[in-house]
């Protein structure tokens, strides 16, 4: 017996080594989605919790839900596009945050 361990991916083909790859990073993917997802519910309870204290802290708010509706407009939707960036880009003008 050997007091170092055996690396099984070296004995593995490449076919199986590829899959096992695939395996690993799929499940780091759905690993940090959920986490992702955990931290969206945090911000928007937190968000939900207290109204705005200042302009800025509303503008926050508004980028925040204007980029959740961005992310569901299809590709083809390009009006609502430009309209969400242009409304982005006030609000980091006159929030100076730009």
């Amino acid at each position: 017996m050997t007091d170092h361990p055996v690396d099984l991916d070296k004995h593995r083909g490449m076919a199986a080594q590829k899959a096992t790859d695939i395996r690993r990073a799929l499940a780091d993917v759905e690993a940090n989605a959920a986490t992702l997802r955990e931290r969206q519910r945090d911000i928007e309870t937190q968000m939900l919790a207290l109204p705005a204290a200042s302009w800025p802290e509303a503008a926050a708010k508004a980028r925040y839900v204007l980029n959740l509706y961005a992310d569901v407009l299809g590709p083809e939707d390009t009006r609502h596009r430009k309209l969400v960036a242009a409304v982005l880009d006030d609000l980091a003008r006159l929030s100076g945050t730009s």
